[in-house]
């Protein structure tokens, strides 16, 4: 009886987090396929591609769980007609070549790095597009939405194309 009740006990506690690891899962996997699609609807300057065969490079800094759904995601696949690479980024990288950059961790300091450079910058934190993220993911009814900050990617000479900002959460214009 004791046996029997101990399992009953272990499989209803095992399976809320059975599912909690499953939202998790698929939330990466939307937050990968945003920050690979994200590629499409941003129009760069020129020279944030010297050449014709320069890459799509997607950085990510603090998130390795992020970074392996993103590396699955994006093999044989292109972004403006451009191979795409991902680049585990650490503190304190050089941040050159990049096109998108999300941010895990060290959010303040990498933003302030990032200021003003052609490179997309998104992240998952409370606050971040005050402190000069362009797009931050929000939980939204349980589903991953994003935030766009106008006046950051401007800053970074980036043009985000109304189709983007027609399914953001929030535009923020000012």
């Amino acid at each position: 009886m004791r046996t029997s009740l101990l399992r009953c006990l272990a499989l209803t506690l095992a399976l809320p987090l059975a599912a909690l690891a499953q939202d998790r899962a698929s939330d990466l996997q939307v937050k990968a396929a945003f920050l690979y699609k994200f590629g499409d609807f941003v129009q760069w300057p020129p020279p944030a591609f010297p050449a014709a065969e320069t890459p799509f490079a997607i950085g990510v800094l603090g998130a390795d769980d992020l970074a392996a759904a993103l590396e699955s995601l994006v093999v044989n696949r292109t972004v403006q007609g451009r191979p795409i690479v991902v680049r585990r980024v650490r503190r304190g990288d050089a941040l050159t070549g990049l096109h998108v950059l999300f941010i895990g961790q060290a959010v303040p300091e990498t933003l302030s790095a990032a200021r003003g450079h052609p490179l997309l910058t998104v992240t998952d934190s409370e606050g971040a597009i005050a402190q000069g993220a362009m797009i931050n993911f929000v939980a939204d009814a349980e589903r991953v939405r994003f935030d766009v900050a106008l006046p950051s990617a401007e800053r970074g000479q980036l043009r985000i194309s109304a189709r983007l900002l027609a399914v953001a959460r929030r535009v923020i214009t000012s």
